[in-house]
């Protein structure tokens, strides 16, 4: 009796241990990191998402508490993801290390490997789109309902592929290839209600959908490796793609080149009729990337191509470089059977009964590097400062130098910094 006591104590007592040292191993709260633990954490915890700040950054002071909300959240997830922050201000060798050059700077490490972060910022949605690094690579899905809930927690910020009738094993290794760019599944099971939805009437077929743009599109094969990533590429962003940074970043990968067409307003419904047929074409021309964008959307990167010299909407032919061609005969588009206008103008490109123009602007990449970090920003005042202070000096005139709150710094147009949704590269302080 009295072992069976003692084993019963020593067994209770393992237990109490155990569920103690869980609990102290579960980081619940965000942690502050410097260089004495910054190296330590990121090697104890396979995902750990990192907010590089500065006291002083009204956007940190903002994305601070959503960061407290979501911290006990993320720490109980099956692959859970610790929350942690560095006060980059303060340990700048830290920061330089990790290429900090602006505030908040935001990375998640993944087994020690960094990645920058551009998705929301509001706790809610920050979880949503974090539990995309610690999913499986490809999610098994046996019912209506399955599917449904998958796609809805999948979110809006990354693209969806679902395989019906495809074995794992044909997308896996692109699913871990792609993996930080779309959700991926397959669909063993599911009634004819959803071939309706998605708009697909055999199998095998490969849907991806765009949450975001209300768009999807199909593919019936072949799906051997090389042909269903080409697929896989060519539907990270939807059939028209909105112009913005954050698409620009992407389509710098694409090496197809862009038929854009530009806008006057793209949120009227003339425009969304065009954009409905420039979806069309799109779908019967997967060799060329349609892009679209609006002059009151963006009136800077419109007017590079010329928007104010040309009656709208109006089409070219972009590669990302410093020139663009314009198609002779179609320079704009009437109201009017706009498919055959799309058509004429694909047919004119592709005979090469083109013009070649200059951009007034940057190129692709140009506008992707313009993306710089504050810090760059305020280099290049204190030498134009410095500049200006010389050549003052030169000229024996008093100098009267004004200041600024750094705080009100910001980067890119400030009626965006207040929404969820971040482009890439913006720091705001």
């Amino acid at each position: 009796m009295k072992t069976t006591r003692s084993s019963l104590i020593l067994i209770l007592s393992i237990i109490i241990w155990a569920t103690e040292s869980t609990g102290a191993d579960k980081i619940n709260t965000v942690l502050e990191l410097d260089e004495s633990n910054f190296d330590s954490t990121i090697a104890a915890y396979d995902y750990v998402f990192v907010d590089f700040y500065a006291p002083w950054c009204t956007h940190c002071k903002r994305l601070a508490p959503e960061l407290d909300v979501a911290a006990p959240i993320l720490a109980e997830l099956k692959k859970p993801i610790i929350i942690a922050k560095v006060n980059a201000d303060k340990h700048t060798r830290l920061a330089r290390k990790h290429k900090v050059d602006g505030y908040p700077t935001l990375k998640i490490y993944m087994h020690g490997v960094p990645t920058e972060y551009y998705g929301p910022r509001k706790a809610e949605l920050l979880v949503r789109f974090l539990r995309k690094f610690v999913a499986p690579d490809v999610t098994v899905l046996n019912s209506d309902s399955a599917i449904r809930e998958f796609v809805e927690e999948a979110g809006t910020h990354f693209p969806i592929f679902i395989g019906f009738g495809i074995n794992e094993t044909v997308i896996s290794n692109l699913a871990i290839k792609y993996k930080k760019k779309a959700w991926f599944s397959v669909a063993s099971d599911f009634s004819d209600d959803v071939m309706v939805q998605y708009d697909f009437d055999k199998i095998p077929t490969m849907v991806s959908i765009h949450p975001s743009y209300n768009d999807h599109s199909i593919f019936y094969g072949p799906f051997e490796e090389e042909f269903l990533e080409e697929y896989i590429k060519q539907n990270f962003l939807p059939l028209a793609v909105p112009i913005n940074y954050e698409t620009l970043k992407i389509l710098k990968d694409d090496q197809r080149k862009i038929v854009l067409t530009i806008l006057e307003d793209d949120s009227e419904e003339k425009s969304r009729k065009l954009i409905k047929t420039l979806k069309a074409a799109a779908s019967a021309n997967r060799d060329l990337v349609f892009g679209y964008v609006g002059v009151k959307q963006w009136a800077e990167f419109a007017e590079t191509f010329g928007a104010k010299e040309t009656k709208l909407p109006k089409m070219i032919v972009w590669d990302g470089s410093e020139e663009y061609l314009s198609v002779i005969g179609s320079e704009s588009i009437e109201e009017e059977d706009q498919g055959s206008q799309i058509s004429q103008f694909l047919a004119g490109f592709r005979e090469g009964k083109t013009e070649r123009n200059s951009i007034s602007g940057p190129s692709l990449l140009g506008y992707i590097k313009s993306l710089i970090g504050v810090r760059s920003v305020y280099i290049i005042v204190f030498l134009v400062a410095m500049f200006i202070l010389i050549r003052h000096i030169s000229k024996e005139e008093p100098l009267t130098v004004g200041t600024r709150d750094r705080d009100q710094v910001e980067h890119g147009t400030s009626s965006e910094a207040e929404s969820s949704d971040y482009r890439p590269g913006d720091k705001q302080d």
